[in-house]
């Protein structure tokens, strides 16, 4: 009695992998593609992108104001939930200016 098993078991199954496919799509030329969501006004939000820098860079200029501002406030006043949101702001600034630190470090040569 033969009681062979063999897969795939949808039947003949072939695909093909073309990697030129993935790059060259219409007029764009990319490995991928990154779809940040739903914009009101996508040609706005591409030209902001564009001349005033990444969305990282907005928020990083945006953590540096509010460094100044929190500077220059009393903050005593603040409730306890209020302290701790404060308080992980300023701890995620400082891993931020640490972790720029580090990299504008000269590296070591190793010799």
């Amino acid at each position: 009695m033969d009681q062979s098993f063999r897969l795939p078991l949808s039947g003949n199954v072939t695909q093909t992998i073309n990697p030129w496919t993935w790059a060259f799509t219409g007029n764009t030329v990319s490995l991928f593609s990154v779809n940040l969501g739903r914009s009101a006004d996508p040609d706005i939000e591409t030209a902001v992108l564009d001349r005033l820098g990444s969305y990282g860079r907005q928020i990083g200029r945006i953590g540096e104001a509010l460094a100044v501002v929190l500077a220059h406030v009393d903050l005593g006043t603040l409730t306890p939930d209020e302290t701790r949101a404060i308080d992980a702001l300023q701890r995620q600034l400082a891993d931020i200016a640490a972790i720029k630190a580090g990299r504008r470090a000269p590296k070591a040569i190793a010799g």
